[in-house]
């Protein structure tokens, strides 16, 4: 099965530019939606906004279109007539690294907590103005872009752990972490900070965005969560400490193979 991975774009400005002679090509949103009274203005305004807009109503069409069109980010509904959009999510998680953002009309903390874990860059519950989407859209692909940026060592070695910012790998005493796009970014995040105390406001604003507007235990299960894949004890930890009231410390050094 082939990776569905974005199209690559110039991705060194927050907006394509468009020089007198040169031809960029607008970002493509893929909308994977099956209700008409949200698609037409949806497509209309992410057109007006320069984007191109390609509309598929189920699962299967939506991943078949994601395979075939490469586009740069997927807009998902929860409910779709073939299953759960968490379902599409999933195989868009197994075979590439699309942003997506998640459409539903359920507002649930549970559902919201779900989407993240596996992998959605942001939520959106309906009903929502297509001007918040669009910023939203932005931000995402902005964030997604300028992941792990310059300013960033691109591999980073504390103890038995390496990570690889640039081919988004981390191991464990030789051994690949599977990680979720949400658990690598706040683990590059942590490392590249090593020995200082990361605040939790700033977790959320780097890892998601700061005009985020989900609960902060979203951070907390992608933080116990990473924990467990590194193996630490939340009682005696070897790498990911907390700070209570202000956020999360990683620590600079690690004796390798240490308990």
């Amino acid at each position: 099965m082939g990776a569905i991975t974005p199209r690559t774009t110039d991705t060194t400005s927050e907006e394509p530019s468009y020089d007198e002679g040169m031809q960029v090509q607008p970002r493509l949103v893929l909308l994977v939606e099956d209700e008409e009274t949200i698609t037409a203005p949806l497509t209309e305004a992410l057109e007006r906004e320069g984007f191109r807009a390609d509309v598929t109503r189920s699962i299967a069409d939506g991943l078949a279109a994601a395979r075939a069109r490469q586009p740069d980010i997927v807009l998902l509904d929860v409910m779709l007539p073939d299953g759960s959009g968490f379902d599409l999510l999933r195989e868009l998680r197994a075979n590439g690294r699309i942003p997506v953002i998640m459409l539903t009309a359920r507002g649930e903390e549970a559902d919201r907590v779900l989407g993240l874990e596996l992998g959605a860059d942001d939520y959106v519950v309906k009903p929502f103005s297509a001007r918040e989407l669009v910023a939203r859209i932005r931000a995402v692909l902005r964030r997604t872009s300028e992941l792990a940026g310059p300013a960033a060592p691109a591999q980073l070695q504390i103890g038995d752990l390496d990570l690889d910012s640039a081919a988004r790998t981390a191991t464990l005493d030789g051994e690949p972490l599977e990680l979720t796009r949400k658990e690598f970014d706040l683990l590059a995040l942590l490392m590249s900070h090593a020995g200082a105390v990361v605040s939790r406001e700033r977790l959320i604003d780097e890892v998601w965005d700061v005009n985020w507007f989900g609960s902060t235990k979203t951070l907390d299960v992608h933080v116990s969560g990473l924990r467990k894949k590194l193996g630490d004890d939340p009682a005696d930890p070897r790498y990911l400490h907390t700070v209570r009231g202000v956020g999360f410390r990683f620590a600079d050094s690690v004796e390798p193979g240490g308990a």
